[in-house]
């Protein structure tokens, strides 16, 4: 019989919050609770934001809550190689293209299409979709422009891949913290346009490393914030089209800050350190959570 498996899989780009630590222990109850495996990742794939002083933060909290997990410890940054190979993968069959824009071409762009009087889409976060156009460049300017290190990012021809996998695409999600009953969700990857799967300078992005790390770790059980419900739609194609199993999700409610916002590491919102320096203990944070 196949082990479960759970994991948490913070940034190391902040400290964390009260958020992280109700994920972080929800993720050590349910693995408990079935008797399955808790891994711990760090997802440090953007090497400008991430530091060793926040891993080393990440250590000292999770340590403090109590939460143990399997070694080894899997780094994103340590396995760029396996996201490169994967990448190669899409571009050899024809399911990303480099996209040239700009920020500043793509305001531009999108301006000058709302002005014609195009009502131009936005995905879940009201991010706009990258403009078609650079998926019609022939390939011999598609290379010049790359040789004269033009810069660029790789993205998800969506409606390609779509194609290829049919468009009956969905997730098993589970409907509360027990576990006990999953239903299907539709996912509607279209909402999200041609996303960024990969960069010029790292091969990868967020969406590419999570699903290539949840196969390769044999990943049962994603238990994460309801923030990234949407993204999940992304995350299914690319498992489709790479024929990589879907785990079964879970994506739990977010704890707020006092005045109703999402807890924010940039804002330093309810920071464990800080509550930590102040006294408070790993059953008050358990508590505050609701655990």
């Amino acid at each position: 019989m196949t082990l479960l498996t759970f994991r948490f899989a913070p940034s190391p780009n902040g400290e964390l919050h009260l958020g992280h630590a109700y994920s972080a222990l929800l993720n050590q109850k349910l693995a408990e609770a079935t008797g399955a495996r808790l891994l711990l990742r760090i997802e440090d794939i953007d090497t400008t934001r991430c530091t060793p002083e926040f891993e080393a933060g990440i250590f000292r909290d999770l340590n403090w809550l109590g939460l143990d997990w399997e070694e080894p410890v899997r780094r994103q940054s340590e396995h760029f190689a396996a996201y490169q190979a994967v990448l190669d993968r899409l571009i050899r069959e024809e399911l990303v293209y480099p996209a040239f824009m700009s920020r500043g071409d793509i305001r531009a762009f999108i301006a000058d299409s709302e002005k014609r009087g195009r009502h131009w889409p936005r995905d879940p976060d009201g991010v706009p979709h990258y403009p078609a156009r650079d998926k019609a460049l022939p390939m011999k300017e598609r290379k010049r422009r790359i040789a004269e290190n033009m810069p660029f990012a790789w993205r998800l021809d969506v409606e390609t891949a779509v194609a290829r996998t049919g468009m009956n695409l969905a997730w098993m999600e589970f409907g509360d913290e027990t576990l006990q009953a999953t239903r299907p969700v539709e996912a509607r990857p279209r909402d999200w346009g041609d996303v960024i799967v990969a960069r010029r300078e790292i091969p990868t992005s967020y969406h590419l490393a999570v699903v290539v790390d949840d196969a390769l770790q044999g990943v049962s059980h994603v238990v994460r914030g309801q923030d990234l419900f949407s993204a999940t739609s992304v995350q299914r194609l690319l498992q489709e089209i790479l024929g990589l199993r879907a785990p079964t999700y879970f994506h739990h409610r977010l704890i707020l800050g006092p005045d109703g916002r999402k807890l924010s590491k940039s804002l330093s919102d309810s920071g464990l350190a800080t509550l930590r320096d102040a006294g408070v203990q790993p059953a008050d944070i358990r508590r505050m959570v609701g655990l």
